[in-house]
């Protein structure tokens, strides 16, 4: 790391000032940001460790992701959703970009996925891990940790649009192999129950309808 005596003493010994070594504000950002993201990471990678090295028993591993998602990320939501104003969450620009970029990013994966191995299947999936991001369990909080509380409207709003559309999109999509046009409006439905059963959507809607406290701020 590179402090800013250090910088003030490259530039006595004569270091032009658009050098590299003169970009302490650029290494002060950089710094900030592993600050903010590297707790995360290493909290991934201590689980890793645990299951690896079977401290944690792998039994185990199916109760904490129940835990994560059906408690502890719901309720991360439900906080965000209250605290952010609802014009961020229903936000029409960022929607229609969000859910283009989407559709998009299916169509394409799809297309270029397909060949006598590769059917609709396999190609679906392979669309939905490409066009579904990790927002809920690592983007809502490293986000907020990095931008502020203003950063949640839009990582909730594309959460929306990825369980209720992409993620449905993609399972009607993954039926078309062998079944007409009934099958995929059957896995499409099946699809939809099972965003209706998910916790999530229902801790943003939740959040996002809470009435405001008599001071008119939204409580957390």
């Amino acid at each position: 790391m590179i402090s800013g005596a250090g910088c003030c003493h490259s530039a006595m010994r004569g270091y032009p000032s658009d050098s590299p070594v003169m970009s302490c504000k650029d290494n002060t950002r950089v710094l900030s940001v592993l600050a903010v993201t590297f707790p995360f990471f290493a909290l991934v990678f201590a689980g890793y460790l645990a299951a690896r090295r079977r401290v944690l028993p792998f039994e185990a591993i199916g109760g904490l992701n129940t835990f994560v998602l059906f408690f502890a990320l719901p309720c991360m939501l439900y906080r965000f959703g209250a605290s952010t104003p609802i014009a961020q969450m229903l936000d029409p620009v960022a929607m229609a970009v969000w859910l283009a970029c989407a559709l998009l990013v299916v169509a394409g994966t799809v297309k270029f996925s397909m060949n006598e191995r590769i059917r609709w299947n396999d190609a679906s999936f392979g669309a939905l891990v490409a066009a579904f991001p990790n927002t809920g369990f690592m983007g809502v909080p490293l986000l907020v940790a990095l931008l502020g509380a203003q950063a949640a409207g839009p990582a909730i709003l594309t959460i929306s649009i990825d369980l209720v559309i992409t993620s449905s999109l993609c399972i009607a999509l993954s039926r078309l192999d062998g079944a007409d046009e009934h099958g995929a409006a059957l896995a499409a439905k099946k699809a939809l129950k099972g965003v209706a059963l998910n916790p999530m959507p229902w801790a943003i809607l939740l959040g996002g309808c809470r009435p405001p406290s008599p001071g008119g701020r939204w409580r957390r």
